[in-house]
């Protein structure tokens, strides 16, 4: 089924039973460095989905069964989250640089049949998207991004507001063990105070999702997040210098975030994107750091309007 058969968008619906992806079967894919946790569900064009920290894959779990209704949809946990595994990242951590999760989840698309297909990334997810998008300008044909700035922007435009909320970027990034020690001293207050962003709360997660987020928050999963930051300030930072005013984004992008997250508070998402995207969408929608989650009504018609190539509408409250 080509996006352009896609006619009518299926409402939303959220499975009211205790399983979070119905529909959708596991695999784990084997790529160079890595096993990868994989959901996919559905049938139609190929759809990639990212997600963040301190998430998993099940942060899709309130749009990826609709979407799967239309599209092929594929959700992988990155390498180091939830539960694919935690490789070591070497010397220079380039083991959970973006380019090095991008490669993981090109290699799962080859893996599904898929030459050719859509992403979305919220977080760190959409960073590797974003580096997906340069790097396999033949294979990623739309991107969406969901509440951030370019890495080199963010890193750039360096402010006392956003540094206060976006501490855990450079406390994580210190010479391990000692974030690593601090945070597993009591990994439950962690993950709940990650969680729990300014004006929002913990309400807007299902029970069952917050339960896999507190399962999967092991002193494993931390030391490899905190390689995960480690790369980011030192090669993913080189890597996005190297690229910047050099290299642009072939594919559409459309880019959400929140008029309530750190994102939406300190950074002008539009400007930043620029550089880095000629054929560029985008604008604020009322939520915080967790887009899909808080309002998935929006990010659902979002994601299906856009990769169905048609004109996104523009919600805002």
């Amino acid at each position: 089924m080509s996006s352009e058969a896609l006619i009518e968008m299926p409402p939303l619906y959220e499975p009211g039973g205790p399983e979070l992806m119905p529909g959708f079967r596991y695999e784990r894919v084997t790529t160079d460095g890595a096993e990868i946790n994989v959901a996919i569900g559905g049938e139609g064009p190929p759809i990639l989905l990212l997600h963040g920290n301190p998430l998993t894959h099940v942060s899709w779990h309130r749009v990826a069964p609709t979407l799967a209704k239309s599209f092929t949809v594929v959700v992988p946990d990155l390498r180091g989250y939830g539960d694919s595994s935690k490789p070591d990242g070497g010397e220079d951590h380039s083991g959970y640089s973006f380019r090095s999760m991008g490669e993981d989840n090109a290699f799962i698309m080859s893996h599904f049949g898929f030459d050719r297909f859509q992403v979305a990334g919220h977080d760190r997810g959409a960073r590797v998207a974003f580096r997906m998008a340069l790097d396999f300008p033949d294979r990623v044909e739309r991107l969406v991004a969901l509440d951030i700035v370019p890495t080199h922007h963010a890193l750039t435009n360096v402010t006392l507001g956003w540094g206060i909320e976006a501490y855990h970027w450079f406390f994580m990034a210190q010479k391990a063990p000692f974030p690593e020690r601090l945070i597993t001293a009591d990994l439950g207050y962690y993950i709940d105070y990650k969680l729990n962003k300014k004006g929002v709360g913990l309400s807007i997660f299902s029970p069952g999702a917050m339960a896999e987020y507190k399962r999967c928050t092991t002193p494993e999963q931390i030391h490899a997040v905190c390689e995960d930051y480690r790369a980011t300030v030192s090669v993913d930072l080189a890597m996005d210098t190297e690229d910047y005013l050099k290299r642009t984004i072939a594919c559409p992008v459309l880019i959400l975030w929140g008029s309530n997250s750190h994102c939406g508070r300190h950074f002008k998402p539009l400007e930043a994107w620029s550089p880095w995207a000629p054929d560029l969408i985008g604008w604020d929608i009322p939520t915080g750091h967790y887009p899909a989650e808080q309002r998935p009504d929006i990010v659902y018609r979002a994601l299906w309007e856009f990769f169905s190539g048609r004109g996104v509408a523009k919600i805002t409250d």
